[in-house]
């Protein structure tokens, strides 16, 4: 079921997430929900908050670039409690987008590694080390998990630049090609 994707400026996408147990509702539907709207909106990875839920809970995909990468075929991921125990000493610049955040584009530096630790769908702990883009695509998610966003990490320059987008989103004026919860 395609759920919609809550918009910047809904107040979920700033709260810090709280860890689920294993007897969390409907979790695996949930999840399967979270991946089927996150292709559909063309997206790699999608955060709870991103659909209206403060829970500790990210998909991620990266099976659109197996082509370029065949070690990513088939790579979709549920984290659940994630966490990130230890940033790279190393930071690259890419540009990052988000479904939350339609139309911006911008530069972010982080981590080229990151340590992480967080549970799959089954519940088993994982802790492991994390490089190249996938560990980007997993900083961006964290991220949400703990209420903020790549735009929190562009500088205040590029940040009034996108000023007038967000103010468009604030107002509830943004169309996509997805389900969207703006505020009214």
């Amino acid at each position: 079921m395609l759920l919609p994707i809550f918009i910047y400026g809904m107040p979920v996408l700033r709260q810090n997430t709280k860890d689920i147990a294993s007897d969390y509702p409907n979790l695996k539907e949930l999840i399967s929900n979270m991946f089927e709207t996150m292709v559909h909106a063309d997206g790699v990875g999608l955060a709870a908050p991103q659909i209206g839920l403060p829970i500790r809970l990210a998909v991620i995909t990266l099976d659109p670039f197996s082509d370029d990468y065949p070690e990513y075929k088939d790579f979709n991921k549920a984290y659940i409690n994630p966490h990130i125990l230890e940033f790279g000493d190393k930071e690259v610049s890419m540009e990052e987008g988000c479904l939350s955040l339609p139309g911006i584009h911008e530069s972010v530096k982080r981590s080229d590694k990151i340590r992480v630790k967080y549970m799959d769908e089954n519940f088993e702990e994982h802790e492991e080390f994390v490089e190249g883009y996938l560990a980007r695509v997993m900083q961006h998610e964290f991220d949400h998990l703990d209420g903020k966003l790549f735009i929190d990490h562009i500088s205040a320059f590029r940040k009034q630049m996108v000023n007038g987008k967000l103010n468009v989103m604030l107002k509830g004026k943004v169309r996509g090609s997805y389900k969207m919860k703006q505020v009214k």
